[in-house]
């Protein structure tokens, strides 16, 4: 009888706990770099509810201000503040029919376009205003990177990176880290193209992650990170955990035995 409870006590730590490696990210040796295969880096095409970012130079700054928008982050003394919610008050957002609306311009139609190929377009616009030797220099970029993130992380939410491009990892380590029953094997990618809905899943305890296609999230994507079998069981993280859980559940058992015999 004894044996037995020892042997089901072993298998039930050893499979209720999880395992050191499943907690471990990009694991292995590292790939020689003329190995790696170049990452997919299709750019981005703009969808409805994007907010971009544009600035526009010239040596002529008289005229230039006609077509800028008033800075709402910057104070009566001129200094510009700190509000990085700002921009969605100051910058562009694509509107429900693919526009922009830019002052004197009017509507953009942006959608589905590209930073480079908006700011092709807004050159084009603008030129009829202002000559050539006017030096006419614009930027286009998103307004930071979008994205949200829910399942088994510390602060799962929307979140807003101000960065060109970010890494999936970078997305979980600014969203307080996979949880201890967290699944990184299999961490899924939802991402809409604007004309159909794709699901990929990164493995993150594998060092190959880095030459993954869906390493560098892109705007709008839902991160989601799926529980572990033992969240579900309830058993625990570690051995230690796991073995407490059992002791309860024996002593639970244990007790409503006695009982029932003394009745």
């Amino acid at each position: 009888m004894k044996k037995h409870f020892l042997l089901f006590l072993t298998i039930f730590v050893f499979f209720s706990c999880v395992p050191g490696k499943d907690l471990v990210y990009l694991s292995g040796d590292p790939v020689d770099f003329k190995e790696i295969q170049r990452i997919n880096n299709v750019p981005y095409k703009l969808q409805v509810d994007d907010i971009i970012y544009i600035d526009i130079k010239s040596t002529n700054k008289d005229l230039v201000t006609v077509f800028r928008k008033q800075d709402a982050n910057v104070g009566a003394s001129g200094q510009v503040g700190n509000n990085l919610g700002a921009g969605y008050f100051t910058d562009y957002s694509v509107d429900n029919y693919g526009n922009i609306r830019i002052p004197t311009i009017g509507n953009v139609n942006v959608l589905g376009y590209t930073v480079t190929e908006v700011r092709e377009k807004i050159e084009s616009e603008l030129k009829k205003f202002i000559k050539d030797e006017e030096n006419l220099f614009i930027t286009v970029k998103l307004s930071g990177i979008r994205f949200t993130i829910i399942g088994e992380v510390s602060q799962p939410g929307t979140k807003v990176l101000f960065q060109n491009r970010v890494s999936v990892l970078e997305a979980i380590a600014n969203s307080g880290d996979i949880t201890d029953v967290g699944n990184r094997k299999a961490v899924e990618i939802i991402r809409n193209t604007g004309f159909e809905v794709k699901k990929f899943t990164i493995d993150l305890t594998k060092i190959e992650a880095l030459n993954s296609d869906v390493f560098y999230i892109k705007p709008n994507d839902y991160i989601n990170v799926l529980p572990l079998k033992q969240k579900a069981w309830g058993t625990g993280t570690t051995g230690l955990e796991s073995l407490s859980t059992f002791v309860s559940i024996f002593t639970l058992i244990t007790s409503t035995i006695v009982l029932a015999k003394n009745l």
